[in-house]
């Protein structure tokens, strides 16, 4: 396989990102992450700011509308810019890793996809938010569920499966069991396994 893609999906406090940036390094191809913001405020003359004010959130229904298939919605927009630069990197041949933007399923039409989700044990989510926020174990276990919330929110408005379900990805892996390390390990391993497929 000349050309790869790897798609993580990550539940917040998993080392999801950690993961993809070190899939990204040992690959030695792009990660598209929050640089997606940059790259789309290149394009539309939006600040970064004013990008991630919307980014990765559902529209809100009250204030917008869609009419000739066009959303009037901000929030819509940015999502469907996001999804459109995934597509036409994934078109133009190169390789790369994506974390989140609903790409296990925007990019599913491209068989050089290898999806993945990352998943952990509550209690070492805890810890893990707790250390690299520096936050209660309260705080921490009430940020976990905000973001996951607003991840599952976001992925459910824009694609039809559930966000999560282990059916949407090639491989779902709970962190937890090996710890960060030996999931790399692991997961490297296995992009390798697929990329030497015919």
């Amino acid at each position: 396989m000349s050309q790869f893609i790897i798609s993580v999906g990550r539940e917040f406090g998993s080392g999801g990102r950690h993961i993809a940036e070190e899939l990204a390094k040992r690959f030695n191809i792009p990660l598209y992450d929050r640089h997606l913001i940059t790259e789309i405020a290149a394009k539309t003359g939006l600040t970064p700011e004013e990008i991630e004010k919307y980014n990765e959130k559902p529209k809100n229904h009250l204030l917008s509308r869609r009419v000739n298939g066009f959303s009037n919605s901000i929030e819509d927009n940015i999502a469907e810019m996001q999804f459109n630069f995934l597509r036409e990197k994934a078109a133009s041949g190169e390789s790369f890793v994506v974390v989140g933007r609903c790409s296990e399923t925007k990019l599913r039409d491209f068989k050089c996809l290898i999806s993945l989700f990352i998943l952990g044990d509550m209690s070492e989510k805890i810890k893990r938010v707790m250390n690299v926020y520096e936050l209660s174990e309260d705080k921490a276990k009430a940020l976990i569920d905000k973001k996951d919330r607003k991840r599952k929110r976001y992925h459910n408005y824009h694609c039809e499966g559930h966000w999560g379900d282990s059916r949407l990805y090639d491989l779902s892996i709970n962190s937890s069991r090996l710890g960060i390390d030996r999931t790399i390990d692991t997961l490297e391993q296995y992009v390798k396994s697929r990329i030497t497929e015919e």
